[in-house]
Order: C-alpha cells, then sequence, then structure tokens
C-alpha cells in the first residue's frame, strides 16, 4: 500500500501544475482507474491530494506543500545550484536545468531559459524520467559503478515508454561514449530534434547524485560546438560539486 500511495504522489508531482484525470494518473502508477480513484481520494482526505474546480483534475495538496518545507532544510540544494544554472543558460543562451537522482529516476529542481528563442519543451520542473534517459539520467548512469550500471539493465526496460533507441545495448554504448568525454549527449533520443547534454554533480562520497543539463533544437548541438558546451558543463558541475561540498555558492 505504502509503495502504490508513493508512486501516485510521485505522478502527482510530475504532472504539476495542470494535474492529471483519474484515468490519467491510473495509467501512469499501472493500477485500476477504481483503486487509484480510492487512492486519491483517501489522500484528498489528509490534504495530501486535490481536485482542481472545473475540470477535476487531481494534483498536489497543500499537506504535500508543508511536507516539503519542513524536509528542505535537510534536501534542498537548489539555493546553491541557482546561480551556476542561470549562468549556464546566460552564457550558452540554452535552457539550463538542474536534477536529482531519486532512486532509478533523475527529477528536474531547476530551470532556466537562455536567450535562444526556440527552446525544447520535453523538461520542466519536477519533469521525472528513468536513468538512462534525457541527458541527465544518462550521465548520472554512466557515473555509477559497471556493477550497477550492470544490475539497473538487467531488470530495467526501458523501451516499453521510451522506445527501441533506449534498448540496453544502446544506452550501454552511450554509457560508455559518456565514460570517455565526461558528458552526455542525448541526440533527439526523447523528442525528435530536441537535444541535450549534461554533467554530472557528486556528493561526497563521490556519488553522482545530481546533474546539470542544456537542451534546445538541434542545431544548436552542432559537432564543433558539442565540446565547447560539454566543457563549460564539465567546468561548472565541477564548481558545484565543491560547492555543494562546502555548503557555499560556486561563484
Amino acid at each position: 500500500m505504502v509503495g502504490r500511495v508513493a508512486s501516485v504522489l510521485r505522478a502527482l508531482a510530475g504532472a504539476e501544475p495542470h494535474g492529471l484525470t483519474t484515468s490519467e494518473l491510473a495509467r501512469a502508477v499501472s493500477l485500476a482507474r477504481p483503486t487509484a480513484h480510492r487512492l486519491l481520494t483517501s489522500l484528498l482526505e489528509h490534504g495530501l491530494s486535490e481536485r482542481l474546480a472545473g475540470d477535476g483534475r487531481w494534483v498536489l495538496g497543500p499537506e504535500a506543500y508543508l511536507l516539503g518545507t519542513s524536509a528542505a532544510a535537510r534536501y534542498d540544494v537548489t539555493e546553491l545550484a541557482q546561480p551556476v544554472v542561470r549562468r549556464l543558460a546566460q552564457a550558452t543562451g540554452e535552457s539550463a536545468f538542474f536534477s536529482v537522482r531519486r532512486g532509478d529516476e533523475t527529477v528536474v529542481l531547476l530551470r532556466e531559459d537562455g536567450a535562444f528563442p526556440l527552446r525544447s519543451h520535453v523538461l520542466d520542473v519536477g519533469t521525472r524520467f528513468p536513468l538512462g534517459v534525457v541527458s541527465a539520467g544518462m550521465v548520472i548512469l554512466a557515473h555509477l559503478s559497471p556493477r550497477e550500471i550492470d544490475d539497473y539493465l538487467d531488470r530495467t526496460d526501458l523501451t516499453a515508454r521510451h522506445g527501441s533507441q533506449h534498448a540496453a545495448d544502446k544506452v550501454r554504448k552511450h554509457v560508455a561514449r559518456t565514460r570517455r568525454t565526461g558528458y552526455s549527449v542525448n541526440p533527439g533520443l526523447v523528442v525528435q530534434g530536441s537535444w541535450g547534454m549534461a554533467a554530472a554533480v557528486f556528493d561526497e562520497q563521490e556519488r553522482p547524485q545530481w546533474a546539470l543539463s542544456l537542451t534546445g533544437v538541434e542545431h544548436r548541438f552542432t559537432a564543433a560546438r558539442r565540446p565547447e558546451l560539454g566543457a563549460r558543463l564539465l567546468h561548472e558541475a565541477h564548481a558545484l560539486t565543491t560547492a555543494l561540498r562546502k555548503g557555499r555558492r560556486a561563484d
């Protein structure tokens, strides 16, 4: 039961601010619609879910905000990451992001748009993807140990929701390429024409817990420009890694 509730809350978080219908939520968490409705109604009684006036879509409730606020002091690193993300967006003109690893997923915590008028709309704050999908998930997966990578790919089928381009053998090739360069490249694998690049940010145990990424339209990520963007991502990721360990801004 706890696992189901957690899945429902994660799905609602990923759908903010527009929310989900009961049927959409049921499909997202692989539950029967009556079961999903029962869980949503129970969460509503405790303030953890809410129905929007008008269309009746489900969103997170006020109690979820209060719980998050209470935990923020121990888990929120966005204050330190914000100036780095803004600096990346301003320097490159692309959309810049800061994501965190949560189990087998990455979750976007920050977004800052650059000056270039055409943008990719694959990511936004709260968006979740499995490890190995989008540039942030690729780079974090690539910096895990070989055994962890093997274990993850042996038990995870990314093709069911993300297509044959995410078959295990192809993901392994991306992992190998990322380990060589240090940064990942997503050549439009999730949405055609929408490219991304990312570098990992590490915790005190040298674990890849976060990622800085850039996304944009394909012609902005040419072979000639990618090394420059990769070097900038790696530089900022190293600065943020250092800042997070010391608890001060990465200026």
